[in-house]
């Protein structure tokens, strides 16, 4: 059966694709010049290396992809999971801090000529076994995540967080949580804060137990009751809820919600959805006495700093005169407020660049050392942890 266009005459013949051989002869450059300028390797002039990969773009020439991984042994492919929300797929991008870490990582890993596959949390390998991936990055696994044992099962290197330490085949980039808890709570105690209430999800990944323990460490070297607040889903309308609860005081000993079958929700360490409705904000008769209110809140689960700042004005406080104020985000919001909100930020476009290097010496090199690296957090000190003096 023979087909014709649309106008009735038949297919025009596909464009021949423009053979490297092709530019060379345009450029006027031999195909040895040719192919190290588009590699970026030789001693070429800038002045030729740029002739020839403008004409290689005006005559629209594509490296032959096939030949390449053949070559290079790689499909230059890199499988991405984000573990945390393996409960909730469809939120990550709604979080401006795992939207800005997988911007960055996809966007490191082309500069680098690899290209990012994104696989659904809690995939089963058999969905992306067949995948040519040369390696797959697992964003903060939770401790049953099987996601990790299944990557390293296949052969195929996995870079994480330094849950992964200490096992073949797996590399890490990690921040150093401990210390910028620390460093949070240590700034709140230098402002006159002498009852911090922590806000923070009740999640299995790395970051948060260390979080939580950091937390449970500062009060107990200054003689501090702990006062938490455990969230168990994402949300902005979980999170304030969670807020408003450690704002009202109704903290059962140990640290816990009081009725912690009836935790308010917020899983994670970013955030996203809805605001709080009206009949979420809690009595204001629940308030605590003046002597027993918090005076200052280190909120770790992700939620939108001017909803937070909000709950705490609902309920009474003045920011930062009754209470001292910082997030765990990434969301630029937190400049614009009135005050602006401080805000502890991992930094996930260095925790990418981090990644997508050390990936690419251990697949381009066989570099082995080192299997892990640390990457500084940041605390962006701002009006609603400091107070006038």
């Amino acid at each position: 059966m023979t087909t014709g266009s649309r106008h009735g005459g038949q297919h025009s013949s596909p464009t021949p694709r423009v053979r490297l051989v092709d530019v060379a002869r345009e450029a006027g450059l031999s195909k040895t010049t040719v192919s190290a300028a588009l590699n970026d390797t030789g001693r070429l002039s800038p002045a030729v290396r740029e002739k020839a990969r403008e004409t290689a773009r005006r005559m629209g020439y594509r490296p032959n992809a096939t030949a390449r991984q053949l070559r290079a042994g790689r499909a230059k492919l890199i499988g991405y999971v984000v573990g945390e929300m393996a409960d909730a797929p469809a939120v990550f991008l709604e979080s401006p801090y795992f939207a800005r870490l997988t911007g960055a990582t996809a966007a490191t890993a082309l500069r680098r000529g690899y290209a990012l596959v994104l696989l659904p949390a809690g995939s089963l390998q058999s969905e992306w076994s067949e995948l040519p991936l040369d390696a797959v990055i697992v964003t903060d696994p939770g401790a049953d995540d099987r996601i990790v044992d299944d990557v390293l099962a296949a052969g195929i290197p996995v870079f994480s967080d330094r849950s992964v330490e200490g096992r073949p085949g797996a590399y890490w980039v990690d921040v150093d949580t401990g210390a910028a808890v620390r460093a949070t709570l240590d700034h709140f105690r230098e402002q006159g804060a002498r009852r911090p209430v922590l806000v923070v999800p009740d999640s299995t990944t790395r970051f948060h137990a260390e979080v939580f323990a950091a937390h449970r460490e500062w009060c107990a070297e200054h003689g501090l009751p702990e006062r938490v607040v455990r969230v168990a889903e994402p949300g902005n309308g979980p999170v304030v809820r969670a807020v408003e609860t450690a704002l009202t005081g109704a903290l059962a000993a140990g640290g816990e919600p009081a009725g912690a079958g009836d935790r308010p929700g917020a899983g994670d360490r970013r955030g996203s959805g809805d605001g709080p409705g009206a009949g979420d904000r809690p009595d204001s008769g629940d308030r605590p006495e003046a002597g027993d209110r918090p005076d200052a809140l280190l909120v770790v689960a992700e939620a939108s700093p001017p909803l937070v700042l909000g709950a705490a004005r609902r309920l009474g406080y003045d920011v930062p005169g009754d209470l001292l104020l910082a997030c765990v985000s990434e969301d630029v919001t937190a400049e614009h407020t009135e005050p602006p909100v401080t805000t502890l930020s991992l930094r996930p476009e260095a925790i990418a660049e981090a990644g997508i290097e050390h990936l690419v010496r251990v697949l381009e090199r066989g570099s082995r050392e080192p299997l892990g690296a640390v990457v500084p957090t940041r605390l962006d000190i701002r009006a609603s942890s400091v107070r006038q003096h």
